[in-house]
């Protein structure tokens, strides 16, 4: 049988205590609130199981969800101070859906002051229908900036507590967050998985301490993001996902009803003829995720993030079966997990097992040879190379263009002629970009496509979780971000695309000139700079 992997003692900071030691293994259950007060009887489930897995020593830290599929609940932290008071440690997911940036601020204030200073930043679920109809998305920052606005939010609060007097590594440990981050291994299409990647990496400098996968039921998806994890250098503890499905659970999935959790059309068969069984399939199904559980430790992931439905029991039933798998066997569940989706990306080679090798696959391979990016290029629109042409010698910062324009713009600005050259950008930007007015371009960033216009929920840092074949989990609209990859990759640009300073829109900037706000530094390039340039005088000093 599997030893039970210790887990350092309970409470607050043992999600970090556990996954930041060598050979660590986490055990996080999620919870889900509720659409009521704390006293709704519709809680009473997942207080329960908080209650009754409160001294249970597998259990790491219990994870509570924002508003999960964009339906309003309530707050987390409510339920996560409710969990804390049972002696558990508590992650709090925070999504960008619904809360603007100040809102942000503020809520990072409110968490460190009631000590819930472990989160899982997320860019969150588009939103469904809310009181008297479809609500509006916010969006104003996504996970990325997010995680970056926590850390900084942690680092003033540490330094104010030094200035008081306080110890360091105690201001440290009661004011800095400790982070989390999402990341889906399970997209079938190259455009989709490697940019998953690439964000990963820029949440990882942004601040994140740790992630978490999406839902998925592929453990060669789960191989494929080890491998990429180890070959890319980015030491990150990941923690793999079990949910638990049920017939009913796996049809909503396969549907697509729930942005970023697949199931495929093998795995949905398999699980509604083990629904029929007199018990539902729930045997089944708790196996099935104790061998996610088994795959997880295998492959070495820092720990299981379990979902149920049921009690608390679940959880039990679910690590014990897990235990009851030799330690030195674990690649013999990995068939049995092993569902994605026909025709889905190999990065790498795969061994006897199906798990992926350091060898790179032979098709993606063959796809970035000089000679394979040259064939591409062929089809790529003229309107593309003409943008990549002009950003080169007039919108890029010391070129003779930007200088001209700099000075051009710097003598028109104060005038009348003001206007007419904004109406002038406009008349070429729209129709070209379906350009949005928003003052604060990114078109650069994204291979010249508008996130105001293209992406549903305006990501500037990557993509959120939610996409599907190159489609937004919003109907009828493309992925920006799969699309800027299309356009990127023929250049050889697709691996470093997000290796750059994090985008945070100014919304002052609104319907004022972008081009007049590039050449007179007001835009998010400028600022950047003067941060980077700034931060290069306080080394020196």
């Amino acid at each position: 049988m599997t030893a039970q992997p210790a887990t350092p003692d309970a409470g607050p900071g043992a999600l970090r205590r556990t996954i930041e030691q060598p050979g660590g293994f986490a055990t996080v259950v999620e919870l889900v609130p509720w659409a009521g007060a704390l006293q709704d009887p519709k809680g009473a489930k997942p207080l329960k199981i908080a209650a009754d897995l409160a001294g249970n020593t597998r259990i790491t830290a219990l994870s509570i969800t924002d508003n999960a599929g964009g339906f309003a609940k309530l707050p987390p932290d409510v339920l996560g101070e409710q969990a804390a008071k049972h002696g558990h440690d508590v992650i709090v997911h925070v999504a960008c859906r619904d809360r603007n940036r100040n809102a942000m601020q503020s809520l990072g204030w409110n968490l460190l002051s009631r000590g819930l200073s472990t989160v899982l930043a997320l860019s969150g679920d588009y939103p469904a229908d809310g009181y008297e109809g479809m609500p509006r998305p916010v969006f104003d920052i996504d996970s990325v900036s997010l995680l970056e606005l926590l850390r900084k939010l942690g680092d003033e609060a540490t330094a104010k507590a030094i200035e008081a007097g306080t110890d360091p590594e105690a201001a440290a440990k009661a004011s800095r967050f400790y982070l989390g981050a999402a990341i889906d291994p399970f997209k079938r299409l190259e455009r989709d998985l490697v940019p998953q990647f690439l964000k990963l990496a820029m949440k990882a400098r942004a601040g994140a301490d740790y992630a978490i996968t999406q839902v998925g039921y592929d453990a060669r998806a789960n191989s494929v993001l080890k491998q990429w994890l180890a070959q890319t250098g980015l030491d990150i503890p990941v923690i793999a996902n079990a949910f638990v499905l049920t017939g009913g659970v796996a049809r909503t999935f396969n549907a697509g009803k729930v942005a970023g959790c697949v199931v495929s059309d093998a795995l949905l068969e398999v699980c509604e003829r083990e629904a029929k069984s007199p018990d539902k399939g729930r045997a089944f199904f708790l196996e099935f995720a104790a061998k996610q559980v088994v795959m997880a430790r295998g492959l070495g992931f820092a720990g299981i993030y379990l979902s149920v439905h049921k009690d608390a029991g679940d959880v039990t039933k679910i690590l014990e079966l897990a235990d009851a798998h030799p330690a030195d066997d674990w690649r013999s569940v990995i068939k049995d997990i092993s569902w994605a989706l026909p025709g889905t990306v190999q990065p790498f080679e795969l061994d006897g097992d199906g798990l992926a090798t350091p060898e790179i696959g032979r098709a993606y391979a063959a796809s970035l040879t000089p000679e394979a990016r040259k064939r591409a290029r062929g089809a790529v629109s003229p309107m593309y190379k003409f943008d990549r042409f002009l950003h080169d010698r007039v919108f890029t910062p010391g070129t003779p263009g930007f200088n001209t324009w700099s000075k051009l713009y710097a003598k028109v600005e104060p005038t009348v002629l003001d206007k007419p050259l904004h109406v002038l950008e406009q008349a070429a930007k729209v129709p070209l970009f379906d350009c949005r007015d928003c003052g604060d371009c990114s078109l650069p960033d994204i291979a010249y496509l508008c996130p105001e216009s293209h992406c549903q929920k305006n990501q500037r840092n990557g993509p959120c979780g939610g996409a599907h074949d190159g489609q937004c989990e919003v109907p009828g609209h493309t992925c920006v971000w799969a699309d800027a990859y299309q356009r990127l990759k023929p250049y050889g640009e697709e691996l470093t695309m997000l290796e750059r300073d994090i985008v945070v829109q100014d919304n002052s900037l609104r319907r004022t000139s972008a081009w007049g706000n590039t050449f007179l530094g007001r835009d998010h390039y400028a600022r950047a700079a003067k941060a980077r340039a700034k931060g290069a005088e306080g080394e020196q000093a």
